[in-house]
């Protein structure tokens, strides 16, 4: 499915008081389920723009939407909940607009390389400073380059987003149809403006050299590569976060549900990244107090057939992290986990290693997306 480009071209209305987004022009984007590639939760960055004069590059990628108080300026004007650059002019009095070709930018560090699927460039509460148009070019380089190597002349840069017309307070989407492996973005805004926020959802592809290196590793880890496939609730924040990296730091850092007032019993199904031996497991309550899960079971499946029972019904305790070491090797590629009646789960943790099919698996995909050898 292909987002229209003219859906909210155009200018918003003027700010006309009360709740800032009333009149917000937003939709159902058919890639939001996916990850966001450039969550900073992840190790995404902004690490370089042209142009940051009214408000830092750095604000494209704050968790959760972007916020807006008329009364706050500063000694350069207007604070913006984003990334917004000067206005640009041109070269003197009998030609003052800028030219076509002049445009600012952002580069963009992947948190997790992988394959995009969509882009949505927010440009929340910009009313009347939002960029006329936007275009988006993604690369891949390995280890950690420079801004300079980045822009250097011999990276190759492939479009994403073609120069298009966006409109302002607004969230503009873009479905993408590019199947290769980036690491890195740049955003370029015509001629200049502002934009609130950057999401670009998509699919983690791991590097198999790093998790060959690892050995045992996290096997549903997002960064590494494991997915949510479905979940039987997401009524108050997305199973996907129970795969993100590190320990919740708050309640809405995990998975809760609604309450249950049936007999039935809430799930969430995992794929790994690949074909895995699987040692041990956690389930962490970290800051569900009185929402926690009751018990939770684990069941594994290898891509077809049924589901086998590895981890009985057991009780969980609020606010811990539950450790369960198998005892036994289980070999699988998806995992179900299954909590009573209802309740929250923050994070779930499956410890293990590709098999050699699973790593053969894992090198054959990086070299179909473009990553070279593996």
């Amino acid at each position: 499915m292909t987002v229209p480009e003219a859906l909210f071209t155009g200018d918003a209305r003027p700010y006309p008081g009360g709740d800032p987004y009333a009149d917000y022009r937003t939709t159902d984007f058919p890639f939001a389920h996916l990850p966001d590639l450039a969550d900073r939760r992840l190790g995404a960055g902004v690490i370089a723009a042209n142009d940051e004069f009214f408000a830092e590059r750095e604000n494209l990628l704050k968790p959760g939407a972007a916020e807006f108080d008329p009364e706050r300026f500063g000694h350069k004007g207007k604070i913006m909940d984003g990334w917004e650059t000067r206005r640009r002019r041109g070269t003197d009095a009998g030609q003052p607009h800028p030219t076509d070709e002049d445009h600012d930018w952002a580069l963009v560090r992947l948190g997790a390389p992988g394959v995009i699927r969509g882009i949505v460039v927010d440009t929340a509460h910009f009313r009347g400073n939002y960029p006329r148009a936007v275009s988006v070019e993604a690369t891949a380089l390995p280890g950690s380059p420079s801004p300079e190597e980045l822009l250097g002349d011999g990276v190759k840069w492939t479009v994403l987003v073609p120069r298009t017309a966006i409109g302002g307070h607004a969230a503009n989407g873009f479905a993408v149809d590019v199947e290769q492996r980036f690491t890195h973005l740049r955003v370029n805004q015509h001629p200049d403006g502002g934009i609130a926020r950057l999401r670009v959802h998509g699919e983690v592809a791991p590097d198999p050299a790093w998790l060959g290196v690892l050995g045992t590793f996290d096997l549903v880890a997002l960064e590494n590569g494991g997915r949510v496939e479905d979940a039987s609730d997401r009524f108050y924040s997305p199973a996907t976060n129970t795969i993100q990296p590190g320990r919740s730091r708050r309640m809405d850092d995990g998975w809760e549900t609604r309450r249950r007032r049936d007999k039935g019993n809430d799930w969430i199904h995992y794929r790994l990244v690949e074909q895995a031996e699987i040692r041990a497991v956690e389930i962490d309550t970290a800051y569900l107090k009185g929402n926690a899960a009751g018990w939770a079971a684990l069941s594994v499946r290898d891509g077809t057939g049924e589901w086998t029972e590895i981890l009985p019904r057991t009780r969980l305790q609020p606010d811990t992290n539950h450790r369960f070491v198998l005892g036994a090797v289980v070999v699988a590629r998806e995992v179900r986990m299954d909590v009573f009646p209802d309740g929250g789960v923050s994070r779930v943790r499956v410890f293990g290693g590709l098999t050699g099919e699973g790593a053969a698996g894992v090198a054959t995909r990086y070299r179909e997306l473009g990553g070279g050898p593996a």
